[in-house]
């Protein structure tokens, strides 16, 4: 890890080149959940290939940008697709763009995915707010020696995701008037999806659904300080004993319709959030 902070500055220098503003939010978008940055005024877009150390994003449906602006009177960076172990890199490697938005300024996170749902109560194109998470990606970010530049060698987890940025998201919901259910993500590395036996154990172990992303992140950002707030859109279900083939364009095409819905929480919780203080 000690080669970490050394990288995170030179992104940081790149990014300041394009666009010197301080962010107050950082944002990773999932699969099919890229529209989101049609909010953003005044919009910087920058390629990942102009950042120092970002990686390039080969996974379907993600763009590859940075794109910075204004969303809501707040100063935000957006990562229009993220990176994935599946596509063969470090998990330090994935997780430097989290490392970047914190040395920038950012005062929270919002990160976005698209998911399999394994709870019965929910269903196709349902939102889910992320309360807590079970990592089974056999590997870990912070392994090896810790820079105390960047976070403490022990970070405590026991409130990855912020209590408070999850009510807000939860009042947001109450109030426009529809569900958003509350539960625990699983991480797995991935591509391929889980077997009818793997699904019966996940669900066993009391995760709620299960995907291929943002635990990485979230380990980082709790190790840097950064307050978390975690949605996922559930785009299939697995149900073990009526399982159905998995139908990729159907997955991204369900996790659109949910977009709506997925920009007012985002937009709204960047909005309370940073309007009442500092996290």
């Amino acid at each position: 890890m000690l080669k970490l902070f050394d990288q995170v500055q030179e992104a940081c220098e790149a990014i300041r080149r394009f666009w010197p503003e301080r962010p107050q939010a950082g944002i990773i978008l999932g699969t099919g959940l890229g529209n989101l940055v049609e909010e953003i005024s005044n919009p910087v877009s920058i390629d990942y290939a102009e950042i120092p150390h970002f990686l390039r994003s080969t996974a379907i449906s993600h763009r590859g940008r940075l794109v910075c602006g204004t969303l809501r009177g707040a100063a935000v960076m957006v990562m229009e697709g993220r990176f994935h172990a599946y596509e063969g890199y470090s998990l330090q490697q994935i997780t430097l763009p989290v490392r970047v938005m914190k040395a920038l300024g950012a005062e929270m996170l919002v990160v976005t995915n698209a998911c399999g749902g394994m709870n019965a109560q929910y269903a196709c194109g349902d939102i889910m707010v992320i309360d807590d998470h079970i990592n089974l990606m056999g590997d870990n970010p912070l392994i090896g020696i810790n820079d105390d530049r960047l976070g403490p060698r022990f970070p405590d987890m026991s409130q990855p995701y912020d209590r408070r940025l999850t009510e807000i998201a939860q009042g947001i919901a109450r109030r426009e008037d529809f569900a958003l259910h509350r539960g625990v993500f699983v991480a797995v590395t991935g591509p391929n999806l889980e077997t009818r036996a793997e699904y019966r154990f996940l669900r066993g172990i009391g995760a709620d659904v299960v995907g291929m992303s943002t635990v990485p992140e979230v380990i980082v950002a709790v190790h840097a300080g950064l307050p978390v707030v975690g949605f996922s859109v559930i785009t299939d279900m697995c149900f073990p004993d009526s399982l159905e083939v998995a139908d990729v364009p159907q997955i991204i095409a369900t996790a659109n319709s949910a977009e709506p819905r997925l920009r007012k929480l985002v937009t709204g919780v960047i909005e309370q959030a940073l309007s009442t203080g500092k996290n």
